[in-house]
């Protein structure tokens, strides 16, 4: 058996599987394109808000649209591709099928995606704002805490003016022994940083309280990412807290009182009320308007060391403002597609799983044309085909010994004619 008649068998036992192939491959790929449209359906059906029939008959319509355009496309391409034998028209053809498979992937896969991992998606959504929005109550409850640890700079401050008044009370400043000027403006000083340290104090219980209630609406947010239930009721739930939080975050933002403690140092050494000098003497008087003087200096170092510890908490960074916006199925599996990947293979594959058939479709053409086109006429004739030649040879000679056109003998004939001739298969076997 020579190489040219091992390739003509080849190429015939690879047509017969085809042959055989091809009795259930249009019925596989209307299999897919059905599937391809009910998943399609599912994820229309998602993204219209309108639930009533003018609805649901655009679902429809939208997914057979689908099913049709994948399947007839498919089809050409099965049957086309594979009997290409130029290079150009085959790059022409695998051109067409990329460009179909991504129209097949605008037009399907994503709303295939929606449907399998569309609630999913949406509860991924859920669980990203709830981190964010925990991100942005931690860090207003820590700005918070760094206003309220100024508490500590303003006693320090209040009690450094106390001590001096008490050492003017008994003259260790002016040298003069009493409550005049020098203690009166020591005093208001110090009665004003108390005021301002009560303040402050006073905001601990609120931040307390505000940032408690944040963690109980944060808990409950939690809950409604992974409760049982259709994810759009749980997702106005969860609007409706998120609505909540927002107000918890601004009431903590305000609670912060670096503001006020800067307000307060600005205005430390600017707003003193310069009291009467009242020393009997010109001597006294002196003194005191020295001493005074020297104080006016100390209030403009400490209200600078005050304000410098309030600016240090308006730099830090203030909480992100986070605004929960309901999202679709389809978007959600969009934004979130890296953690849905399964799903996005399964909604991918389904619709182009055919590429895969019409390239092996491609390889077993093109393994036939291979092992026919290097055979004579001779050796590619089939036996029947050879019969025949036989039959029609004999009715020419005998025709030509009669005189006389020749007929098509019966089959009885045929037989008779084709006996005596020994026949030779192709290859010369």
């Amino acid at each position: 058996m020579d190489r040219n008649t091992s390739g003509l068998r080849h190429a015939r036992v690879i047509e017969g599987h085809l042959q055989w192939l091809d009795g259930f491959t249009s019925a596989a790929l209307g299999v897919l394109a059905v599937a391809s449209g009910i998943y399609t359906y599912l994820g229309v059906r998602g993204l219209l808000d309108d639930g009533g029939a003018l609805s649901l008959f655009a679902s429809v319509a939208y997914s057979a649209a689908v099913s049709t355009g994948i399947f007839v496309f498919w089809s050409y391409l099965m049957r086309l591709l594979p009997a290409m034998r130029s290079a150009a028209s085959r790059l022409w053809l695998v051109g067409a099928m990329g460009l179909g498979s991504a129209a097949i992937v605008a037009m399907s896969s994503w709303l295939n995606a929606a449907a399998l991992a569309g609630s999913a998606a949406v509860e991924q959504h859920l669980a990203r704002t709830v981190q964010e929005y925990q991100a942005s109550l931690e860090r207003a409850h820590e700005i918070a805490l760094q206003g309220q640890a100024l508490r500590l700079d303003v006693g320090r401050t209040r009690q450094g003016f106390q001590d001096l008044s008490q050492q003017e009370a008994v003259g260790g400043l002016s040298g003069l022994a009493g409550r005049g000027a020098v203690f009166r403006i020591l005093t208001q000083k110090a009665d004003e940083l108390s005021a301002l340290e009560e303040l402050i104090a006073a905001q601990e219980a609120p931040v307390a309280a505000a940032f408690a209630e944040g963690n109980a609406i944060l808990s409950r947010m939690r809950a409604l990412t992974v409760a049982p239930g259709p994810v759009d009721d749980r997702g106005v739930e969860f609007s409706e807290e998120s609505v909540r939080l927002a107000g918890v975050i601004t009431a903590l933002r305000q609670l912060s009182v670096a503001g006020l403690v800067d307000r307060t140092a600005r205005d430390l050494s600017q707003s003193v009320i310069m009291p009467q000098l009242d020393a009997s003497d010109a001597g006294g008087q002196a003194a005191q308007q020295a001493t005074i003087s020297s104080l006016l200096e100390v209030l403009a170092q400490r209200a600078q060391t005050l304000q410098a510890a309030a600016a240090e908490v308006l730099a830090l960074e203030p909480a992100a403002e986070v605004v929960y916006t309901p999202i679709s199925t389809a978007d959600a599996v969009i934004r979130y597609a890296g953690n849905f990947a399964p799903s996005w293979a399964g909604a991918i594959a389904i619709d182009l799983l055919p590429a895969v058939l019409v390239l092996i479709v491609a390889v077993a053409q093109a393994a036939i044309r291979t092992g026919r086109e290097p055979a004579t006429p001779e050796d590619a004739m089939t036996v029947a085909e050879l019969r025949a030649a036989v039959i029609a040879l004999r009715q020419v000679e005998a025709a030509e010994v009669r005189g006389v056109e020749p007929s098509q003998p019966e089959e009885e004939d045929a037989d008779e004619a084709f006996g005596p001739v020994p026949l030779r298969k192709p290859g010369g076997e």
